[in-house]
């Protein structure tokens, strides 16, 4: 089973892995996980020497700190897949979480990762393509997947469209994926980035509208986006102060149906008012860690 970080983690922030003198800032910042990008963020010349600076940074970091680092490998079929899980492997060994797979599209690919990097190492499959949309059933059912996440940039690409400001024409996608992560009984997907790391409402919008839809966290690319990420994603005071007087009232009815300011409190009820207590103990976790 993946780590409880790695399920209840709603801040996934991008560090290029040929800054690793950033690494440490960003694991301090707050951020829940943090991914160390081989992939978009470093130069075809530059692979090699992105895996050897991330090693050198990894042994240098405290074990707390590498249980919340992911790898962002490079995608099946380019020239660096199979070194980069090679060069993953030690890494997982020294106790980093696991690796995020790019363009996922087969379930076999992931096979591929999971049996390289042995089975402490968490997958996290990113659905950029049609191709992957497709194959999203058999991507969150395969063995040492946490979570999806989704590409929505590269998605629209593949797909030949264009968005507007909301990105409603993507809301089947993004459905799509809550229900796939359900079916598998995952956590909740991680929703993309927000490319404009000035507009602060819009990270707002785009992570209160993810949470709406069943996403449990987002992707990042700016360590000011994580604090607005947490309160987007975990419970606030007073949906927590109603989470508990749903527990304490069902609890008074002996576990049946009952009444609580005019809502019927039923089992549906009950179950999300503790997963809401579950995320705010999860929030509190993290607080006091940081």
């Amino acid at each position: 089973m993946a780590p409880e970080r790695t399920q209840r983690a709603c801040s996934f922030l991008f560090v290029p892995a040929t800054r690793p003198e950033r690494l440490p800032k960003a694991l301090a910042i707050g951020a829940d996980m943090v991914i160390a990008d081989w992939e978009d963020a470093v130069a075809p010349a530059d692979k090699p020497a992105a895996r050897e600076q991330l090693a050198q940074a990894v042994a240098r970091l405290a074990e707390t700190d590498r249980a919340r680092l992911l790898v962002r490998v490079n995608a099946e079929g380019t020239p660096w897949f199979a070194e980069d899980l090679a060069a993953v492997r030690p890494l997982i060994a020294q106790g980093c979480a696991g690796i995020v797979i790019p363009k996922a599209e087969r379930a076999q690919t992931l096979s591929v990762a999971a049996h390289a990097l042995g089975a402490r190492a968490v997958l996290l499959p990113l659905i950029e393509s049609v191709a992957g949309l497709d194959a999203v059933d058999a991507l969150a059912a395969a063995p040492h997947v946490s979570r999806l996440a989704f590409g929505h940039l590269d998605f629209q690409v593949d797909a030949g469209m264009q968005c507007g400001e909301n990105e409603d024409e993507l809301l089947p996608i993004r459905m799509a994926l809550v229900l796939a992560s359900r079916q598998a009984r995952l956590a909740s997907p991680i929703d993309g980035v927000t490319v404009d790391t000035r507009d602060g409402e819009r990270l707002t919008r785009d992570a209160e509208r993810a949470r709406r839809m069943g996403f449990g966290g987002k992707l990042c690319i700016h360590p000011a986006q994580v604090a607005p990420l947490h309160a987007a994603f975990d419970p606030d005071d007073a949906t927590v102060a109603d989470a508990r007087r749903v527990e304490a009232a069902s609890k008074q009815a002996g576990g049946g149906v009952t009444m609580l300011d005019g809502r019927m409190v039923d089992a549906p009820v009950l179950l999300r008012a503790r997963d809401i207590l579950r995320r705010h103990a999860w929030a509190q976790r993290r607080g006091e860690a940081g």
